[in-house]
């Protein structure tokens, strides 16, 4: 894979894949890193990794992914640090689902640090 799903413009390699790809040994520095290492994640259908991102008492017993969704991008809008172990992320996320119609998937997402990781915890769909 060349360009990163999350749209930084940055090889997968050099972006989101440090952290998809390595989840032990390299947390996402923050919250707006880690969520767009998520939406990759969704892209890439990596269940691994959004379940190990995913806030432990938040965490769904699994992830379904729905077949023929084309991702088309992400935009982050808002990203704002609330102290030490919280912070904010709103973001657009745009799809195609498989009978070809568009969906936008707006949210401002909630994140804590525990132990020096961040964690997706839940959001609100804006």
């Amino acid at each position: 894979m060349s360009d990163c799903p999350c749209g930084q413009g940055l090889p997968y390699a050099q972006c989101c894949g440090l952290y998809v790809e390595d989840f032990e040994g390299q947390p996402a520095p923050d919250a707006e890193a880690l969520m767009r290492s998520r939406y990759s994640a969704f892209v890439l259908e990596r269940d691994d990794y959004l379940r190990a991102t995913w806030y432990a008492s938040k965490r769904p017993s699994t992830i379904r992914f729905d077949p023929g969704t084309k991702w088309l991008g992400l935009e982050v809008r808002d990203f704002k640090v609330l102290d030490d172990t919280h912070a904010e992320v709103e973001f657009v996320a745009r799809q195609r689902d498989k009978s070809g119609r568009a969906v936008r998937l707006h949210e401002r997402s909630r994140f804590v640090r525990e132990d020096g990781r961040w964690y997706y915890v839940e959001g609100d769909w804006l």
